[in-house]
């Protein structure tokens, strides 16, 4: 018999972030969360995320085992101000048993038809900076911190329940000595020319800190138009600073300013944490941080994370000189590989952009969704 119980206690929430540690203790390319920072991201009193969504936990329990997990998540800024009206559903995991998945699904289904909502969709979390989508293809890769990974079977359970392909994504490695740079070092002096741009490039995380509000509003401004687009309020911001900062290696992001010193694009790349997060096992203390300030500074693969441009600035080659100035930085520091975070496959702006990279697709996944009406 299969029982869920809603995670309403400290101890509940602690043991829904750590059941994916037991359910892939076994695989050599799963990457663990830190257990502490999973677990604050559904502390309603420290992630401003909920004042303007809600997320409810649940475990699912067979023979008083924990057997799978869901977060059935609103976020009210999608359903109000966009009048989308969806069912979010995230942190899914489950074991090989399509009654457990349904069991989970099925809850998710309820929440929304309560809600008067008119379709489920997911994994997906709160917002486009949290992780996305179900793997489908890439098994054998290592995962990386800004994305989940799975066996092949969840997409299984998910057709067979009756779910169709919401949204796809691709991903992608590149290695450093495919790269082209010749396009970059050729329009990057003439787009500086000719726009009056500039680069910016940091040593110390305290100096990005100044620009991090103009960095949201360039991101929030070149993602509107995205299928997949949810606004981040002030106070998300302020929360992903605290949490994400310290994690950047200064010298891996790039601004560019128009000629008053107002951001117009970014980039942002992160060290490879992922075989440092496998080593730290979920833990910071008393050996993660170690492992992780020395993937910050000696990595020798890195993850494109974010970028942005300015819609006005796109397609006048601004992207070149964010990319000219990280090849000079992966240059000096070694870098081996680049890999390229989830990407949807309808976005064929963003896609023209890596033909310089040799990209090769190494990876696919996608959302599921139905329809609750």
């Amino acid at each position: 018999m299969i029982t869920l119980k809603e995670v309403l206690t400290k101890k509940d929430r602690k043991a829904f972030v750590k059941f994916p540690f037991k359910l892939n203790k076994n695989s050599k390319y799963w990457v663990p969360p830190i257990i502490s920072e999973e677990v604050k991201t559904f502390d309603k009193n420290i992630n401003p995320v909920f004042n303007d969504a809600e997320a409810r936990l649940f475990l699912a329990y067979k023979n008083k085992e924990i057997v799978g997990r869901i977060a059935a998540i609103i976020n009210w800024l999608e359903v109000d101000g966009q009048g989308l009206k969806k069912m979010r559903f995230g942190w899914f995991d489950v074991i090989d048993d399509i009654d457990v998945t349904k069991k989970l699904l099925d809850k998710v289904i309820e929440i929304g038809k309560e809600k008067n909502l008119e379709f489920v969709e997911g994994p997906v979390g709160f917002s486009n900076l949290d992780k996305v989508g179900v793997l489908t293809e890439g098994f054998d890769q290592i995962g990386n911190m800004i994305t989940w990974h799975n066996p092949p079977y969840y997409a299984d359970h998910f057709k067979a329940l009756g779910y169709n392909v919401g949204k796809a994504y691709s991903e992608n490695i590149m290695e450093f000595q495919n790269i082209s740079p010749e396009f970059f070092q050729r329009m990057q002096a003439i787009i500086k020319k000719r726009y009056g741009v500039k680069s910016l490039n940091f040593t110390r995380n305290k100096d990005i800190l100044p620009y991090t509000d103009a960095m949201f509003e360039v991101f929030s401004k070149s993602h509107a138009s995205l299928s997949s687009f949810v606004e981040i309020n002030e106070k998300q911001r302020e929360y992903f600073k605290k949490k994400f900062i310290g994690f950047l290696n200064p010298e891996y992001v790039k601004f560019i300013l128009d000629k008053d010193d107002n951001l117009v694009g970014f980039g942002i790349v992160t060290p490879s944490y992922a075989e440092a997060l496998q080593k730290m096992k979920g833990k910071l203390f008393p050996f993660g941080i170690k492992h992780l300030l020395h993937a910050k500074k000696h990595a020798k693969s890195v993850t494109f994370y974010l970028i942005g441009v300015l819609p006005e600035y796109q397609n006048k080659g601004v992207t070149a000189l964010i990319f000219d100035e990280f090849y000079k930085t992966f240059k000096e520091k070694n870098i081996e590989l680049c890999v390229r975070g989830p990407e949807l496959d309808d976005n064929l702006a963003i896609h023209q952009i890596w033909k310089h990279f040799n990209p090769i697709v190494n990876k696919r996944r996608c959302t599921f969704k139905k329809d609750l009406v």
